[in-house]
This record gives C-alpha cells, structure tokens and sequence, in this order.
C-alpha cells in the first residue's frame, strides 16, 4: 500500500420477532485465536546488493515473483509530480531486445501479465505464471527492469492517458478534498503532492523519462520476492543469471517528511452540491513504533470496520451517510488517521459534531471488553485470511522490509491484537487522535454548509 488502503468486511442482519416462532440455537462460541504463520523462507542477497526471498507455499503449480524497487514519488521533485508514474507506464513498452508485444506474449505463453505499479515509496513489477515457468518469469522481470526501452513514440500517448486520470479525478469530491488533505499535512514534501497540472504532465521528455530511470532503478534499491511451488535451485541460477550484472544504482534515498496539523477547517466550494465530503484527521506514529498495532485495533473499533462506533452512529443510526470509514495511512516513516464519510449537505455540521463526540467519548473511557473482543476477532481473522496467498505473503514480506521490521511482527501479530486491553485503546486514542490538532477538509456547497462548520475551526479557502 501502500502500500494505500484498509479493507472493511462486515456483514448486516435484522432478525424480527415473529410469535410463535421457536428460540433460535446460540452459534458455538469460536476457537482459540491461531497466530499467523509465516512459511519458511530462504533469504540472501547478491554482490550487487539486491536481496532475494524464495518461499515455497501452497499446492498450486504457480509461482508468483515480484520485484520490488525502493523509487516512487517520493523521488519526484515539485515540477515532476507522476514522473515516476509516467516512467511506470512507458517501461511496459518493451526492452532494447523485445518489443512491447514480445513482452505481452512472452508473459502470457508463461499464464500471467506483466504488472507495474508505482506507489509513493516503491515501485512492483511482478508476474504469477505457471511453476514450469518460474524462471523465465525471473529472467522477463529482468530484462524489464534493466533494460527498458522508454521508447519516445509512445510518450504523448502515455502523457494523454495520465491526462485523462487527473481531469476525472479532478470531479470526484473525495480525490479534491484528499488532495487538499495531503497538501495541508505536507506542505513542502512529495506526499503532499497529489495531482500534477496537464502543463506538467505534457511537459515531460523521453529524456526525463530515461535520468529518472537511470538515477533510481538499481540492484541496491531491489528486493525478489518468489512466493509459490518452484525448484530452489533452479530458480537460484536463473536469478543469479538475470539480475547477477545489474548494477548497483544509488542507494534508497531516504526524505522522511515531518507533517503538521492544527485544528482548522479547509472549505471547498461545490456549489450546488447535494453532498459534503468531509476528510478528518492528523499525522499518527508509523508502523516502526511499537503503539502502532494498538492503534491499528483503536481505528478499527472507532471507524474502520463495519462494525465500528462512528459507522454505527452516522450510518446506522442517523442515516447521514451510507459507507464512511477511517483508516491509518502509512508511508515510510509516515503515517496518518482520516476519517472519510459523505454526508448530506444539511447535516454537514452534525456529523462533524457526531464523529468528535464518538473520538470523545472512547479518550474518555475504555471501550467495554466484549466490544473490543469483536473487533479483535474481526483484524486477527481479516489479517490472516489476506495473507493467505502468494500476493499476501508478498505484500506483508515488502510491508516488513521497507519498515525495517522483524518476522515476529507477523508471526506475533494476532497474540499482539488479543493481548490489548480496553484502557490501551483509551490511551492511544487521548494521545494520538488530539481534538485540537484535527486537520478538517469540507468540499461542498459553501452556501449551505458555511454556518454548519463554522464552530469547527477558521475556516480556510
């Protein structure tokens, strides 16, 4: 995520009483938590220092590898917003010895499809083919990586897409009001910047394309990830062939930004807009410190699940809005809690009053222990269930390594979640989630709404 988000699963049933109809059976209460366990792996790194991670699971005959490369926005400079994605694109368009289609059909004579995601922090290619495969996949993801065309003919055409992404963006509520968001919290730092302008996008050359290449793909910012049924050897052999060469590159480069949040509200004016949407929220502690599962549990109770306090009230309760939801954000030594809810315009005002009251009430008094056993249960079961898979086992191994984290963080992770007890979560919701630092982004109909959040903070246009 990035890598960039939190899943929520829930489910909503009425029972209504009917005369005459039996008591229905108690469910069996549920078994004893199982602690994640993570399968045995083989680590090593290669002279150029680029690591690998082979970790034999599952029964499939597939294999899934995954490079992963320590460049992203955070790379990008205040007049090269999506470079790094503009590169992403145009390293799909074949090598110095394949042509883009050679690569597509390569990739599906293996069973898969090439991938390439660019994220603030990191940048994935990845193929899952058939296990006969696994090498060449290796060998493809290499070539790739190493040897990209970046061919100018296909720049304008790459440049129109990205265009298109940030002109439909630019009409979605929640993308506004996340860009102000971030730009608020990060003034002068990459995270802080969402969108690029069209003039900008347009702007870019191939050779942009080829220094920003060339300045931050390299062996020593790399990590393979091969999760599946494969042969060791082999596959040891057809990595230390591929990538064997690749040099080293620049190190990771490390820009930790330092946010800042004060109690104000950021007015976007929508007008005529039948509802507000309402970004809440305020730099938190990041992954690599050790409160951070306690308050990965606190949102969950508070916000983000189905289940939680503030969906309760202003979804079920009073009907303000139908799918709100809260989440921590995390980026490399970064993080920040936001919750995101859609309301109607007239009852701009109370929601913001019912989301302060529901953070109010859980600093002031810890949740009760059957509430808190709930959402326990929900993020030990969800946590299991989303890394019960080669991209999930992948997914959590990059988690750890860009966050400079032990295995014991996943393998103790559940018994971590059902050691916390009510008054844990009190304290970290009174330390972390201050009133008075709360970042608040309205984008609605300043008409309707002005006077309804006025006694939430100055308002800013």
């Amino acid at each position: 995520m990035t890598w960039k988000a939190l899943l929520a699963l829930g489910a909503c049933m009425t029972m209504v009483p009917t005369v005459g109809v039996a008591q229905r059976e108690q469910p069996p209460e549920g078994g004893e938590p199982r602690d994640f366990r993570l399968p045995e792996k083989d680590t090593f790194q290669l002279p150029n220092g680029m690591g690998v991670t082979l970790v034999p699971y599952g029964a499939l005959p597939k294999v899934t590898s995954t490079l992963v490369v320590r460049v992203g926005n955070v790379n990008e400079t205040a007049n090269q917003v999506w470079l790094a994605d503009v590169t992403g694109d145009l390293m799909k368009e074949g090598t110095t010895s394949r042509s883009a289609e050679d690569v597509a059909r390569a990739a599906a004579r293996m069973g898969g499809e090439l991938g390439i995601g660019v994220g603030m922090d990191q940048t994935t290619l990845s193929l899952d083919v058939l296990s006969e495969f696994g090498p060449d996949a290796v060998r493809l993801l290499a070539d790739v990586v190493r040897n990209p065309r970046l061919p100018g003919s296909e720049l304008a055409r790459i440049q129109a897409d990205q265009v298109r992404r940030v002109s439909i963006a630019k009409t979605q509520p929640q993308q506004i009001a996340l860009e102000r968001f971030r730009k608020v919290l990060y003034p002068d730092h990459p995270y802080g910047r969402v969108f690029p302008t069209e003039e900008m996008l347009r702007g870019y050359t191939v050779e942009d394309v080829q220094r920003f290449h060339a300045a931050n793909f390299g062996a020593q910012r790399a990590h393979l990830y091969v999760v599946g049924r494969f042969d060791a050897g082999t596959m040891k052999a057809a990595i230390r062939q591929a990538f064997g060469e690749w040099k080293k590159g620049n190190p990771p480069s490390i820009n930790v930004p330092h946010p800042s949040s004060r109690r104000a509200v950021h007015l976007i004016d929508r007008p005529g807009a039948a509802q507000s949407t309402i970004y809440l929220g305020l730099p938190v502690v990041d992954p690599s410190n050790e409160d951070f599962v306690t308050l990965f549990v606190m949102n969950s109770l508070l916000g983000g699940s189905f289940a939680s306090r503030i969906t309760s009230n202003i979804r079920e309760d009073k009907g303000y809005t139908y799918s709100p939801f809260s989440s921590i954000s995390n980026r490399f030594r970064d993080a920040y809690w936001v919750q995101v809810a859609d309301v109607t315009t007239d009852v701009t005002g109370p929601a913001l009053q019912e989301i302060f009251m529901e953070i109010d009430r859980l600093q002031a008094e810890p949740p009760p222990a059957a509430e808190l056993e709930g959402i326990q249960n929900y993020v030990a079961g969800t946590f299991v269930l989303q890394n019960s898979s080669r991209n999930g086992i992948i997914g959590q191994l990059s988690f750890l390594n860009l966050h400079g984290l032990p295995d014991s963080y996943l393998t103790g992770f559940v018994q971590k979640v059902h050691a916390i007890a009510p008054v844990d979560v009190q304290r970290v919701a009174a330390q972390y989630l201050r009133d008075e630092d709360m970042t608040i982004v309205v984008a609605g109909d300043r008409e309707k709404i002005s006077e309804q959040i006025a006694e939430f903070g100055e308002i800013m246009n």
